[in-house]
């Protein structure tokens, strides 16, 4: 395969999941500013930081306020990662790869595409904001429904999939670095019903609020949550999950071309650091210094993988 189509779906599938990503995080947003003591529009800026735009943000606004939050991470064109710019990004780099996908996937695309242009074209009021964000997260998952349902598990699906894990373990590493060290206003808050209400959101963010409660029941506890969503492999955006199927589609790329490279090894480096351990021990040991460190080696993960399979 040529290291530009491979660019192209690696891309196309990061684009996706950070669109639903960004509508998780808004809808989390809301739910906060709605239980906030502190103000509304104070918890719009974790969920800035969250996303990472915050900077970006403020080269634009003086203040944070929730609409103006919203409107910038949904569709403002001066903000790379808002959803209408990553989905105007995701099918982009579906039509360079055209050919690399079904009929089935490249329409699913395609519609999302020509729906959240339309519903994004302008300001988003507040009564249709659900309606919006449900609609993101319905196009984004059948799209990878349609994917996952027609196309051949070769190398057009590995990139695919790399690309939407890398992503996705991004993502749920950023929300909980911020939820230790931003969300709460106090350490007087910890074990609170804030604290809680803030867990929750969080949990809700990255879909995970129900099935904790299969494995944990009803205790919000920091430390299970962590737990959770960092070294459960059986949880669909934990970190650990995430990195056992980056290096398991990184073993099927180097069976089928024949050749190692350093982003194998970093894959399974990674991995390793998830497997066998103890959360308590993370949480000692500083779990911001660990998170930091896990962003860091995912993005230079990223990095390698370009370099190997040649990304221009």
């Amino acid at each position: 395969m040529l290291g530009r189509t491979a660019n192209g779906l690696f891309w196309m599938f990061r684009y996706i999941e950070r669109a639903e990503n960004t509508a998780r995080l808004i809808d989390a947003g809301v739910r906060m500013s709605l239980t906030g003591t502190q103000g509304s529009d104070d918890e719009w800026t974790s969920v800035l930081k969250s996303a990472g735009v915050e900077a970006n943000f403020l080269q634009h606004y003086e203040n944070v306020t929730g609409p103006d939050a919203i409107d910038f991470m949904l569709r403002d064109e001066r903000n790379s990662s808002s959803v209408l710019s990553v989905i105007n990004s995701a099918r982009s780099n579906a039509r360079m790869v055209r050919t690399a996908l079904t009929r089935e996937a490249w329409e699913s695309t395609n519609e999302c595409w020509i729906d959240l242009t339309s519903r994004l074209a302008r300001r988003v009021k507040d009564a249709d904001l659900p309606s919006v964000l449900d609609l993101i997260k319905q196009r984004t998952g059948l799209i990878r429904g349609a994917f996952h349902g027609t196309m051949l598990r070769n190398e057009i699906f590995n990139f695919s999939r790399i690309g939407t894990f890398i992503e996705r373990a991004d993502n749920t590493a950023r929300i909980l670095d911020v939820k230790y060290y931003l969300l709460l206003p106090a350490v007087t808050y910890v074990g609170s019903s804030l604290d809680n209400v803030q867990w929750v959101s969080i949990l809700r963010s990255v879909s995970a609020h129900r099935s904790y409660g299969w494995v944990y029941e009803s205790d919000l506890n920091p430390t299970n949550i962590a737990d959770f969503l960092i070294l459960n492999g059986r949880m669909p955006r934990s970190l650990a999950y995430c990195h056992e199927k980056i290096t398991n589609n990184l073993g099927y790329l180097e069976t089928e071309y024949g050749t190692r490279h350093n982003a194998h090894d970093t894959a399974l480096e990674i991995l390793e650091t998830l497997r066998n351990r103890d959360i308590r021990a993370i949480i000692d040991g500083g779990l911001h210094q660990f998170l930091e460190d896990f962003i860091r080696r995912n993005s230079r993960l990223g990095q390698e993988i370009a370099e190997a399979y040649r990304f221009y």
